[in-house]
């Protein structure tokens, strides 16, 4: 047991040093931090940006955008996805559109976006576009798998509408609501931090990456990138986390 735990520890410990050190390798072979910082630099800078409030505000506002497009897309994409189950005809009305959002390049959204919207809005719209279909997709196939005839013995039973959807329905769809904001989490952070770098709003990371790459500051762009990296893993972590939790407290509740 302590053995498989050490090496859950060390396997990703070594190839992150696998990684670091082939950066450091490149970094000395190029020699300039304008083309190619360290990640010594790089550390030291992020520390430096992580000690002023403006690090903060700008974090802040770019988390509270995408988290808002990122709920947003998640509850819509639910409610889509029960209205699908429950008739055919939504679910051929919906089905072009989820396929068009899927296909459309991230930066057609963006600047048609732009054209529409506040430059503030636009990233809560390309986060909310960026999810929208894979939750939809993956819940609309979590229903589509339920068992019809765990549905017919409920109804001969009698089983009440609310219990049905807490005791069947809910646990079906839960693995696959999961395994959507699993693929999708990532997905919209990226294209909401890419809609900021287009869109520049005033608070924001997407500013920050825009100003460095602009004034040439490799080191500060490079400390805001691996800001984005960090945010989207922790994030991703803590909500995948917390439809877990809510998955065994039902799962607890019916034993």
């Amino acid at each position: 047991m302590k053995r498989a735990r050490l090496r859950k520890i060390l396997i990703p410990l070594a190839v992150a040093l696998f990684w670091l050190g082939l950066w450091e390798l490149l970094s000395l072979l190029v020699g300039q931090e304008l083309l190619l910082p360290s990640p010594l630099q790089v550390l030291r800078k992020l520390y430096q940006l992580a000690g002023t409030a403006a690090f903060w505000s700008q974090t802040a506002h770019s988390i509270l955008r995408v988290l808002t497009g990122l709920v947003s897309a998640a509850v819509l994409g639910l409610l889509l996805a029960f209205a699908s189950h429950r008739s055919k005809p939504v679910r051929a009305l919906l089905s072009p559109i989820m396929t068009l959002v899927k296909s459309t390049p991230v930066a057609s959204f963006i600047v048609l976006a732009l054209v529409w919207l506040g430059r503030d809005v636009v990233p809560v719209i390309i986060t909310g576009l960026m999810v929208l279909p894979v939750v939809w997709a993956n819940v609309t196939e979590g229903l589509a798998g339920i068992d019809p005839q765990l549905l017919e013995l409920a109804q001969v039973y009698g089983l009440p509408r609310a219990r049905l959807r807490r005791r069947i329905v809910l646990p079906s769809v839960l693995p696959s609501f999961r395994a959507a904001l699993s693929s999708a989490l990532g997905l919209g952070w990226k294209a909401g931090i890419a809609a900021e770098v287009l869109t520049v709003p005033r608070k924001s990371i997407g500013r920050m990456i825009f100003e460095s790459k602009q004034y040439l500051e490799t080191t500060e762009l490079f400390a805001w990138t691996v800001t984005v990296i960090l945010l989207s893993l922790v994030i991703e972590r803590l909500l995948l986390r917390m439809v877990s939790r809510i998955g065994r407290r039902r799962e607890a509740s019916h034993a």
